[in-house]
């Protein structure tokens, strides 16, 4: 596949607070030519080192026996509450076996003692009312005050975006209600965060955590071939507003001492989207930097002004690395929503919990 890089819009986090993001910069990261992201830079000085630890976390998550892994997940929340893998499926008929997730339920943002959305109010959505399941401090230190952290920072910024997207679609849009972004991204209970490990590419077990080596490099090549080049992420949509993403942290992993590398090996893997022209360009977010891209129910809220922003994770081909590495690919997102009783289809009445549930039944093995 041919590289097409691109250099997404970026603006401080200071202009984003004082609200002098101009109109023609947000028609560039949004706009119909646009390719539906945005970096903001200049984050709090506590950004990059909960950033270090988490994405190094996710490496030592996917490394607990299989036993504690399993202790980790949550069948009832369809998997995505705490630990996941092997039970997801984003291509037809092909079970994920390429990464391992960790989810976490984010209603600590409107407050510390909640551990998700009211499970009374909306029954039969355990996925966003089951209470997080987190990594003991023996196994992990400090994993779950350091996710918070984190998960909190990205939340803060997102409110800053939204409402600069606010801004945008108030201008560009007939009958848009009047900071309803802003509004959904503090308010909401039912944003979730995904703590990401990709593991390298010739290991991918399912159930508790790669226990055997498959020929994925000749599925690769296969992918490759057919002029699909996914194979750690197949292209898919995000079906919430917006989605906050780290930059990726590559890991060696063929040691003890986890080495992060200043770049991939393969400087054709990472992330590509598809541009709102239906361009494929590949994405780099700078260490110190989040970028957040547009989902599925803001396509509905805005009616289509707003386009979800098609994207994929393209592994690291192991031919490109040193003999022996194992390198991974780390990095965390956090899906902001609209609580599940929020409408994101004012025509047909449909709310958020109703469309997520059919997003999810799509990508879950049953």
């Amino acid at each position: 596949m041919a590289v097409k890089h691109a250099t997404p819009v970026t603006v401080s986090l200071a202009d984003l607070g004082s609200n002098t993001v101009s109109a023609a910069t947000l028609t560039q990261a949004f706009g119909p030519d646009s390719l539906g992201i945005l970096v903001v830079r200049d984050l709090s000085p506590a950004f990059l080192q909960l950033r270090r630890r988490v994405l190094l976390n996710a490496s030592h998550l996917a490394a607990l026996p299989s036993t504690t892994l399993l202790r980790l997940r949550n069948p009832d929340a369809k998997y995505l509450v705490g630990w996941s893998h092997g039970v997801e499926t984003l291509s037809p008929g092909t079970i994920d076996t390429s990464k391992g997730s960790y989810y976490i339920n984010c209603a600590f943002y409107q407050d510390p003692t909640l551990n998700g959305a009211d499970g009374m109010k909306f029954p039969g959505f355990e996925e966003y009312t089951a209470a997080n399941i987190w990594p003991n401090d023996v196994d992990i230190p400090g994993f779950r005050s350091d996710a918070e952290k984190l998960i909190s920072l990205i939340i803060d910024t997102a409110v800053l975006v939204a409402r600069a997207c606010d801004r945008f679609a108030s201008a560009e849009i007939e009958g848009y209600e009047a900071g309803y972004l802003e509004r959904v991204v503090k308010q909401s209970q039912t944003t979730k965060a995904r703590l990401l490990h990709y593991f390298p590419i010739e290991h991918a077990g399912i159930n508790g955590h790669p226990n055997g080596v498959n020929d994925s490099m000749a599925e690769e090549t296969q992918k490759e071939e057919n002029g699909v080049d996914d194979y750690w992420c197949t292209t898919h949509l995000d079906h919430g507003c917006l989605t906050g993403l780290t930059n990726a942290m590559f890991i060696d992993e063929s040691s003890a001492e986890l080495l992060e590398l200043p770049t991939p090996p393969d400087p054709t893997s990472g992330l590509y989207i598809q541009s709102r022209s239906g361009k494929v360009h590949k994405v780099t977010i700078p260490e110190d930097c989040l970028a957040f891209q547009t989902g599925e129910a803001l396509e509905l809220i805005t009616q289509g002004k707003f386009k979800a922003v098609p994207h994929f994770v393209k592994g690291v081909n192991p031919m490109s690395c040193t003999p022996g590495s194992r390198i991974a690919r780390n990095t965390l997102a956090v899906f902001t929503q609209p609580n599940l009783d929020e409408p994101v289809d004012l025509v047909s009445g449909l709310n958020f919990g109703e469309f997520a549930r059919g997003v999810v039944k799509k990508n879950t093995v049953h």
